[in-house]
């Protein structure tokens, strides 16, 4: 199932990067391939009580403000037009309507939902990074209110660090929070020696990696450290924050993974998954070189909805010497790991 809305063509943010000619390049990239055979389904908007669950009235309040008076200039990166409050919701909405559905079993684990703006850089009382709402950090939220989970892992392999999503839950030992990120790169957080505050400490796992990882670095990491913690924490729900903008062709990082391995990265998670009888979302966030981005997607999706495989089946579960260096980074918190 593949969430959408036509409101997200509306967030008019001029000739910026994270404009709707990356909506019109996904859907002309699906559409290519028959939507890589998902349902297509219009999404509602969120609810108020969604959206104030993870962000501060206030801010909620200003940006359905600042759309309604004609739109701001929040920051250098980050815009509201008149169609943003609008879009913003769509874009929340979408991935609670997605939870609702993974939970309900009305929808096959590996449905997405894609949508603009993306989330995962908004923090509980700001708007940063193209971002005005957190999508998944409010269906991950909503899962653990109204969808009678206890804990829920989000993936993160969006180039830039989600530092919104970070905040949201580095005190919430229900949310395991993995970001795979290039550094150094905005917005400049995410480091590798953060494991979240109080409780949550040990549920945040940041993965920085070097400009110029490809896929072996990624999909190295997605093997040997989020199927394990996967294995090990037990979630009732995944999600990914699906960024693309780690594609070698992205202008806004230095990143060379392909659509192959963002397909690889799709196929891991989605067989750990299957092997723990727990559903998995994605969520859209970047990517910013159109007809990469409409390919990465169209792989990401087919890698999904394709048939489990055995966890780690015909693949080496470390290729590359900076698994090993996590490993021993998060025994402490996870002593799984030590014999993954």
């Amino acid at each position: 199932m593949l969430l959408q809305h036509r409101s997200s063509l509306e967030h008019d943010t001029g000739h910026h990067p994270e404009q709707p000619a990356r909506m019109i390049a996904i859907e002309r990239a699906l559409a290519a391939c028959d939507w890589a055979g998902y349902e297509r389904v219009m999404s509602p908007p969120a609810t108020l009580e969604a959206l104030t669950a993870v962000h501060t009235v206030e801010h909620v309040q200003a940006i359905e403000a600042a759309a309604a008076t004609g739109g701001a200039q929040i920051d250098a990166d980050t815009m509201v037009s008149v169609g943003s409050w609008t879009a913003a919701r769509h874009a929340a909405g979408g991935a609670v309507e997605l939870v609702d559905r993974l939970l309900a079993g009305s929808a096959p684990s590996g449905s997405f939902s894609a949508h603009r703006p993306p989330g995962h850089h908004a923090e509980p009382a700001r708007a940063m990074g193209f971002c005005l709402f957190n999508n998944v950090a409010v269906a991950a939220r909503h899962a653990l209110d109204a969808g009678g989970v206890e804990r829920v892992m989000v993936v993160d392999w969006d180039v830039h660090h989600g530092n919104g999503t970070e905040a949201i839950f580095a005190a919430d030992p229900r949310v395991l929070f993995v970001s795979i990120h290039q550094s150094p790169l905005y917005p400049g957080s995410g480091r590798a020696s953060f494991p979240g505050l109080g409780d949550g400490e040990g549920f945040t796992v940041n993965l920085p990696v070097a400009p110029g990882s490809g896929d072996e670095v990624y999909t190295a990491l997605v093997d040997g450290v989020c199927v394990p913690l996967a294995l090990a924490f037990a979630p009732e729900l995944m999600l990914i924050s699906a960024g693309f903008d780690a594609h070698r062709e992205d202008p806004l990082a230095d990143c060379t993974v392909t659509e192959t391995g963002f397909a690889r990265m799709a196929a891991s998670l989605r067989d750990v998954c299957a092997e723990l009888a727990v559903p998995l979302g994605g969520v859209l966030e970047g990517g910013y070189a159109l007809d990469a981005l409409g390919r990465s997607l169209v792989a990401t999706l087919q890698a999904l909805s394709g048939p489990p495989a055995a966890v780690g089946a015909g693949r080496p579960v470390e290729p590359v010497a900076a698994v090993s260096a996590v490993r021993e980074r998060l025994v402490r918190y996870w002593p799984g790991l030590a014999a993954a």
